[in-house]
C-alpha cells in the first residue's frame, strides 16, 4: 500500500515552505532531480525488469507546488539513451522532449536540465524514444494549484498502463509479421533524423522503414471505404495487442493498491491513462463523481460513476464519500471483460478479493466528450487557417497515416504565429485514434458537424468510419511540435505529422 497525502497536509507543507500564497511564482526553489532508469516489478507473480521514472522523494514522477517552476534535473541512469516528454505541458520546444534533431536522446550517465513555468493540473511524463513507454518509462507530473488545494480534498493518483512481458520490438514485429530485429529497425527509422543518422551502422530493414513498406501498399488502403460502402461484417477493430496484465499504480487486482481514506472523506482523483495501446471505461462503482478536470483543464462539472477515457487521456474527479467501507475504483478494457483498479478503504475495513474480469465493456466513445464545456474557452475569433487531417490505415498491413503520408516522409503544415488554428480530424480507418497535439492546448469544437464549445484538452479521440472531429487552437508556441496517434504502434508505424512555425529551420 502507498501512502498518500491529504489535502490538509499538503496545504500546511506549502504553507510552511512559503510557495502558496500570490508571491509564490517568486519563491527560490531549487531544481528536483528526476531519476530515468530501470526496476524489477512483480507482474501476478513473475518478475519483470521495466523501466522507471523516479522523483526526489522517491515515488513515481514529480509533484509541484502551487506557483513553482518546472526546474528539473533528468538524470539518464537506465542503460542506454533515452528522452522525456512532459505531457500536456507547454515548454519552449527545445524542452518538449520529442527527437528532433535539434534536441537528440540523452545519453547514459547524462543529465539534462529543464526550466520552464508550468500550468497547474493533472499531466504526465513518458519517454518519446525507441518505445520505451510501453515498458513503464511513464510517470505522473501533477501541478497543484491554491484554489484546488484550499479544497481540502485528498489527492489519489491513479495511473494505468498495459503490461506484457514481450519486448516493444517483439509486439511491434507481429503486428507487422517480421522479425523483430527488423521491427527495430523500423522503430529507429521512425525517431527523427538525429535519430536515423545515430544508428547508421544498426541494421536496416529492406524495404526502407515503414514508410516505404506502406507505400508499396497504397493507395487502396490510403482512405477506406465510406462506412455506407463497407460490407456488412466489417466492424471497428479494437484492441491490436493482447497484454498480459493491466496495472494501475504498478500493480493487478490479484494484489491491487489499498488507499485508505477517512469515512466520508473528499476525494480528488486524477486518473492517467498511461497505456500504450489500450483504452478504458472507468467504473467508481457504487460511489458518485464529478468529472471537474480533463487533460488538466477545469470543465464544468458532469456527474456520474461511469466515464471513458481514451489513450493519454487525464480525468479529475471529485467524489464525497458517503461512509465506511472499500470502494474498487476500476479501469475495463474496452471490448473486453478484463480490468485493473485500486480500492479507497477507510480504516478497519477488509479489502475483499476483486475479479479481474466483468461483463464485456464496448468500445470507448465520445458520450462524455460530448457533455463537456471548458471552464475557460477560447476567445471567440475567426479561424485564419483551416485544415482537414485525414486518418487512415489498416490492420494489414499494419500501417497508419495522415494524410495518405507515413512518419517521418510528411509534409509539415506551417503556422504563423498568432493565428487561430482549426483543424478538421476525420478518421477513414476501422479504429479510433486519440490525436495529441504537443506544446499547445487545443478546444474541441465540433463532433461529426456539430458545433458546440467543449472541452480543452491535448489529446481528443476520433471514432472508426468516418468520425469528424474539430479543434481549434492559438498558434502561440513558435517551434516545431509533432501530432500524432497516441497508440504507441499507430505512431512508430506511420501516422504522425509535424506543425512548423514559420521561421524554425528543420
Amino acid at each position: 500500500m502507498s501512502a498518500t497525502v491529504s489535502r490538509r497536509g499538503f496545504l500546511g507543507a506549502a504553507l510552511a515552505a512559503g510557495v502558496l500564497p500570490a508571491a509564490a511564482g517568486a519563491a527560490s526553489v531549487g531544481p528536483q532531480r528526476l531519476v530515468a532508469g530501470t526496476r524489477v516489478l512483480e507482474v501476478n507473480g513473475r518478475p519483470a525488469r521495466v523501466f522507471g521514472l523516479v522523483g526526489p522523494d522517491g515515488r513515481p514522477g514529480i509533484h509541484l507546488a502551487p506557483g513553482e517552476r518546472f526546474r528539473v534535473d533528468l538524470a539518464n541512469q537506465c542503460g542506454g539513451r533515452t528522452l522525456v516528454h512532459w505531457h500536456g505541458q507547454l515548454p519552449p520546444w527545445t524542452q518538449d522532449g520529442f527527437p528532433w534533431p535539434q534536441t537528440p536522446p540523452i545519453g547514459n550517465g547524462a543529465v539534462q536540465a529543464y526550466d520552464y513555468a508550468p500550468i497547474a493540473g493533472t499531466y504526465w511524463m513518458h519517454s518519446h524514444h525507441a518505445m520505451q513507454e510501453q515498458s513503464l518509462m511513464a510517470a505522473p507530473l501533477i501541478v497543484h494549484d491554491v484554489a484546488e488545494l484550499r479544497e481540502d480534498r485528498q489527492d489519489v493518483v491513479l495511473m494505468l498502463h498495459d503490461f506484457t512481458f514481450r519486448t516493444p520490438d517483439e509486439v511491434l514485429a507481429g503486428l507487422i509479421g517480421e522479425s523483430a530485429a527488423t521491427a527495430r529497425a523500423m522503430a529507429r527509422n521512425a525517431e527523427a533524423d538525429d535519430e536515423r543518422k545515430a544508428d547508421a551502422t544498426s541494421p536496416q530493414p529492406s524495404t526502407g522503414g515503414m514508410a516505404n513498406m506502406a507505400a508499396q501498399t497504397m493507395p487502396g488502403m490510403a482512405m477506406a471505404a465510406h462506412p455506407m460502402s463497407m460490407p456488412a461484417h466489417m466492424q471497428m477493430d479494437l484492441n491490436d495487442v493482447h497484454y498480459d496484465a493491466f496495472l494501475a499504480n504498478d500493480q493487478t487486482l490479484a494484489d491491487p493498491e489499498v488507499v485508505r481514506v477517512e469515512r466520508g472523506g473528499r476525494i480528488r482523483l486524477r486518473i492517467i491513462n498511461g497505456a500504450s495501446s489500450s483504452q478504458f471505461w472507468i467504473d467508481l462503482g457504487e460511489l458518485d463523481g464529478r468529472v471537474v478536470g480533463t487533460d488538466g483543464h477545469p470543465v464544468q462539472p458532469v456527474s456520474g460513476n461511469r466515464f471513458p477515457m481514451a489513450m493519454a487521456q487525464r480525468l479529475d474527479i471529485l467524489i464525497d464519500l458517503p461512509k465506511a467501507g472499500v470502494f474498487p475504483i476500476l479501469a475495463q478494457l474496452e471490448g473486453s471483460s478484463r480490468q485493473t483498479g485500486i480500492v479507497l478503504a477507510t480504516a478497519g475495513a477488509q479489502v475483499p478479493r476483486i475479479a479481474d474480469n466483468a461483463q464485456v465493456a464496448p468500445p470507448v466513445d465520445l458520450s462524455l466528450e460530448t457533455r463537456l464545456a471548458a471552464v475557460t474557452p477560447l476567445p471567440t475569433r475567426k479561424a485564419d487557417l483551416v485544415q482537414t487531417i485525414a486518418l487512415a490505415g489498416s490492420m494489414r498491413p499494419y500501417a497508419w497515416s495522415m494524410n495518405g503520408e507515413y512518419w517521418p516522409r510528411t509534409t509539415p503544415l506551417m503556422l504563423g504565429k498568432g493565428q487561430r488554428v482549426e483543424i478538421e480530424l476525420v478518421n477513414h480507418s476501422m479504429m479510433a485514434h486519440p490525436i495529441h497535439l504537443h506544446g499547445h492546448v487545443f478546444q474541441v469544437i465540433a463532433i461529426d458537424g456539430r458545433p458546440f464549445q467543449g472541452a480543452v484538452r491535448d489529446t481528443v479521440l476520433v471514432p472508426p468510419m468516418m468520425g469528424r472531429v474539430r479543434i481549434a487552437f492559438d498558434a502561440d508556441n513558435p517551434g516545431r511540435w509533432p501530432v500524432h496517434c497516441h497508440n504507441l504502434y499507430h505512431m512508430m508505424t506511420g501516422m504522425m505529422m509535424e506543425f512548423r512555425y514559420q521561421g524554425i529551420a528543420a
